[in-house]
C-alpha cells in the first residue's frame, strides 16, 4: 500500500484507534506478532488528515523509514511479551495534553533529547490539534545508560575530574583500557599479520615544515563563530545544520554568516543575528627547545610520519612496490566545541595504514580474490542526490561498475567491513557512504566512510578510506628537496635517441670558475639552440654561446623510470570503534524476575575474557578455582578470580562487565574432575572436563568453537 500523495512511504493502519505508522523492518515484526491489531489500509478521504498529521509528525523527528523506529498505539503494548512491555512501561513520558486518541512513538534514534521540555518544543511546530492527546514512549538513551556503566565499572573516566573535567579529553579506566587494546590488537592481526604491513613509531610532534608542506598550517581549519549572548565559540556549519541549513560546510564565509541570521545558539539557544564566520585552525602549536625559536606541532594525525619517512621505508621494503606501514598513537585537533563524549575528541588514538601503490597497478591488487565475492551496502554519491538507499553489491562488481575506483581501495572497504564486524558491530548498524564531489578532497580519486549508526549521534563517521594519489609524497619531496620515488625497472631496456651537450670544461672553468659546476650539471639536462643555451644556476641566467660546447646525438639504453607511488590510506578512529562496540553491546533483559544489564561484547574484545568462581570458599574449592584461573593465565586467557558474595550476584557483576563465559567450581568438581561453565548471552551451563577446560575456553576466546557446539 503506497501512499505517494503524502510522503512515498508505505503506511500501516490501526483500525482500532485510527493511527498511522511507517513501513520499516521493525514496524513489520512487531505487526506478524500482533496480526489482529493491525491491518493494512488505503488512503481515503476519511482516513486522510490522521495520515498526515502522522506523517508530519514523524519527518518533523526526522525518523521516517528508519529501521529502528516504529510507532504504537499503547492499546498493543498489552500484546507483547514482558520484557518489551517492562521497557516500554518504565520509560513513558507525558509530552502535551490533547484529547481525542493515544498516539505512541518509541523513539530508539536519539534525534530527539530524552525530557519532557526538548519533546515539547520540538513538537509544538507541528502537533496543534487542541483535540488530540500524545504520548511520547521514548527508550531511555542508551548514551546515558553506556557512559553511567562505563564510569561506574571503570570503563571511561572524565579526565582530571577533581579538577573539573575538560571536554574533549577522557581517561579510559582499568576495563576501558584493556577492551581498547585487544581492538588494536585486532586492527594489528588485520594488517600487520595478514596484510605483512609494518608498524612504526613517529614522534607526536613535528616541526612546522611538516605541516606547511601537506597543508595543515594554511588549511586545517573549521568555521567558527561566536554567539553574541553567552559569548560561546561554535561550529558555524555544526548550527547551521542544525538550523536545517543544508551543505554548510561547502559554503564560504560570507555566506554561512547571513545563513547563520536565523539560527539558535546550541548552547544558549537564542537566535543568533548578525554574527562573523572566520576560521580557526584546529592544530596545537608549541615550541621545540627554549627560546621559542623553533616552531612544532602536536601531530593532527598520524599519517605524516610514514610519509616523511617514506625514503627509509622504500629502503627496507628492498625498493619495490607496493608496500604499506602502519602507526597506531594519538593525535591532536583543537575542536572549537566537542559535546559528543567518545565521538569528538581533543585528544585521541588513530590507526593509520599508508598502502603505497604504482600509479599504473591500481586495479591489479594481489591478493583481490580474498573479497571479490565480499558484498555489502554501498551508499554512492549519486544514490545520496537522489536520496536513495544503498545498493548491496560484490567488490567485483564495484570495481567494474566504477562504483569503487579501484581494486586497492574496494579491497580496504571489505577488509574494513570485515574487522568492524568482527570486534562487534552489527552489520545492520553499519554502512559505507561515498563522499559527494564537493566534500572529497581535490586531490583525492576516491573516498569512503565507514558509518556506524549511534542511538544518540544517529551516523558517525568511524573510518576513513581514500586514493590520495601522489599528493602528499608530492607535496614531502618538493619542500624537502628529497625525491620520493621508485626506480621501477623495465623488463627490457628501452633504447631512446638523446642529444647530450659536451661542455668544453677547460674554458668554462676559467670563465666562471665558482659557479662552473653548477653550469656543467644544467648543461646536462638543457636544450640547445643555434643561439646557444640559457642555463639558471641558482636564480642566475647564465647565457652559454655555441662555440663552448659540442651537442652529440646518441642512442641509450633507459632501464626504467622514477615513478611517485599512489597512497591508499584507510583511517580508523579508534575511539569511535570503541564507542561503538559500548553502545551496541548495552542490553537489558530479565533474569531471575529481575532486570539484568548485560555488555555482549564480542569474546575477541571482551575486557575480561572468563571468571572463575569457587561455589564456596572452604573445602578446597577456593584452592582449586585458584588453580584453574592460574593455567587460564598460561594460556594467555585474562582470567578473573571472585569469590565474593553469592553466586547469582557474582554472575550479574560478570555480566555488565561483559564477560562472556564463568566457571563455577563446586562440590562436583572433588568428586569427577568437572566444572560448570557458563555462557554470558544464553545463561546456559555445561560441564566439561577440568584437563579439556583451557582448550575449550581458548577456542571460545578465539571463535573457533561456539558454546552451542558444546550444549550439543
Amino acid at each position: 500500500m503506497d501512499f505517494e500523495s503524502l510522503s512515498g512511504n508505505t503506511y500501516y493502519y490501526d483500525n482500532q484507534i485510527g493511527i498511522a505508522f511507517p513501513s520499516n523492518p521493525l514496524m513489520k515484526k512487531l505487526i506478524s506478532a500482533n496480526p489482529r491489531q493491525m491491518e493494512v489500509i488505503a488512503a481515503t478521504e476519511k482516513n486522510k488528515e490522521d495520515l498526515l498529521f502522522y506523517s508530519r509528525f514523524l519527518e518533523k523527528l526526522n525518523l521516517m523509514g528508519d529501521p529502528v523506529i516504529c510507532s504504537i498505539s499503547t492499546s498493543i503494548v498489552q500484546g507483547y511479551n514482558n520484557k518489551i512491555r517492562q521497557r516500554i512501561s518504565r520509560f513513558v513520558r507525558k509530552t502535551t495534553s490533547f484529547s481525542k486518541s493515544i498516539f505512541s512513538c518509541i523513539n530508539a534514534g536519539g534525534s530527539v533529547p530524552c525530557n519532557k521540555t526538548s519533546i515539547r518544543a520540538f513538537l509544538s511546530p507541528v502537533v496543534q490539534h487542541k483535540e488530540r492527546q500524545v504520548f511520547v514512549i521514548t527508550m531511555s538513551d542508551v548514551f546515558e545508560n553506556v557512559m553511567e556503566l562505563a564510569k561506574r565499572r571503570g570503563f571511561i573516566w572524565p579526565t582530571s575530574e577533581c579538577y573539573g573535567a575538560v571536554a574533549g579529553f577522557i581517561d579510559y579506566g582499568p576495563l576501558g583500557a584493556m577492551m581498547k587494546r585487544r581492538i588494536e590488537n585486532i586492527w594489528r592481526d588485520f594488517y600487520v599479520i595478514r596484510e605483512g604491513y609494518y608498524e612504526i613509531e613517529c614522534p607526536t610532534i613535528a616541526q612546522e615544515a611538516v605541516f606547511i608542506a601537506s597543508g595543515h598550517v594554511a588549511g586545517f581549519a573549521d568555521k567558527m563563530c561566536q554567539c553574541p549572548h553567552c559569548k560561546e565559540y561554535l561550529r558555524a556549519d555544526h548550527v547551521a545544520e542544525g538550523g536545517g541549513i543544508p551543505n554548510a560546510s561547502t559554503m564560504k564565509n560570507e555566506e554561512l554568516s547571513a545563513a547563520l541570521a536565523t539560527c539558535k545558539c546550541l548552547a544558549c539557544e537564542e537566535v543568533l543575528g548578525k554574527v562573523e564566520v572566520f576560521g580557526f585552525n584546529l592544530m596545537f602549536r608549541t615550541s621545540i627547545g627554549p627560546g621559542s625559536q623553533r616552531v612544532g606541532y602536536l601531530r593532527p594525525e598520524t599519517a605524516q610520519g610514514m610519509f616523511v619517512d617514506f625514503t627509509r621505508l622504500l629502503r627496507f621494503y628492498r625498493d619495490k612496490l607496493p608496500f604499506g606501514a602502519v602507526q597506531i598513537g594519538k593525535s591532536y585537533r583543537n575542536e572549537i566545541s566537542p559535546r559528543q563524549g567518545m565521538i569528538r575528541l581533543r585528544e585521541f588514538t588513530q590507526a593509520e595504514a599508508e598502502i603505497f601503490v604504482h600509479p599504473d597497478e591500481k586495479n591489479r591488487h594481489p591478493r583481490f580474490a580474498r573479497y571479490a565475492d565480499y558484498s555489502m551496502p554501498l551508499l554512492t554519491y549519486v544514490q545520496q542526490q537522489k536520496c536513495e538507499e544503498a545498493v548491496t553489491m560484490t567488490m567485483q562488481e564495484a570495481v567494474e561498475k566504477g562504483v569503487i575506483a579501484n581494486q586497492y581501495l574496494a579491497y580496504y572497504v571489505a577488509l574494513t567491513h570485515e574487522m568492524l564486524t568482527t570486534i562487534g558491530v552489527k552489520p545492520e548498524r553499519l554502512r559505507f557512504r561515498q563522499h559527494l564531489p564537493d566534500e572529497r578532497a581535490h586531490y583525492a580519486t576516491d573516498c569512503w566512510d565507514a558509518e556506524i549508526r549511534s542511538d544518540r549521534f544517529g551516523w558517525v563517521e568511524t573510518v576513513g578510506l581514500a586514493d590520495r594519489t601522489d599528493y602528499d609524497l608530492n607535496a614531502h619531496g618538493g619542500a624537502s628537496g628529497t625525491p620520493m620515488t621508485v626506480f621501477i625497472q623495465y623488463a627490457e631496456p628501452k633504447k631512446v635517441p638523446r642529444r647530450r651537450i659536451v661542455p668544453n670544461m677547460g674554458v668554462l672553468g676559467k670563465q666562471y670558475r665558482d659557479k662552473a659546476k653548477a653550469i656543467f650539471a644544467a648543461l646536462a639536462d638543457a636544450i640547445p639552440t643555434k643561439d646557444g643555451v640559457d642555463v639558471d644556476v641558482n636564480g642566475e641566467m647564465i647565457h652559454i654561446p655555441p662555440d663552448l660546447y659540442e651537442v652529440k646525438d646518441e642512442i641509450v639504453d633507459i632501464r626504467g623510470e622514477d615513478v611517485v607511488p599512489h597512497v591508499v590510506e584507510p583511517s580508523y578512529g579508534i575511539d569511535r570503534m570503541c564507542y561503538a562496540v559500548l553502545e551496541q553491546a548495552y542490553d537489558e533483559d530479565t533474569a531471575d524476575g529481575e532486570t539484568r544489564t548485560v555488555m555482549r561484547f564480542a569474546p575477541c574484545v571482551a575486557p575480561v575474557q572468563v571468571a572463575v568462581f569457587p561455589l564456596m570458599t572452604r573445602d578446597g574449592l577456593d584452592t582449586i578455582a585458584d588453580g584453574i584461573a592460574r593455567t587460564l593465565h598460561k594460556r594467555g586467557i585474562l582470567a578473573e578470580y571472585d569469590d565474593s558474595g553469592a553466586i547469582g550476584r557474582r554472575y550479574r557483576r560478570q555480566d555488565e562487565i561483559g564477560t562472556p563465559f564463568a566457571v563455577t567450581v563446586d562440590y562436583d568438581t572433588k568428586e569427577n574432575n568437572t566444572v560448570t561453565l557458563r555462557d554470558r548471552d544464553s545463561m546456559k551451563q555445561v560441564r566439561v572436563a577440568i584437563k579439556d577446560l583451557p582448550d575449550i575456553v581458548t577456542a571460545l576466546v578465539e571463535g573457533t568453537k561456539t558454546f552451542t557446539e558444546l550444549v550439543l
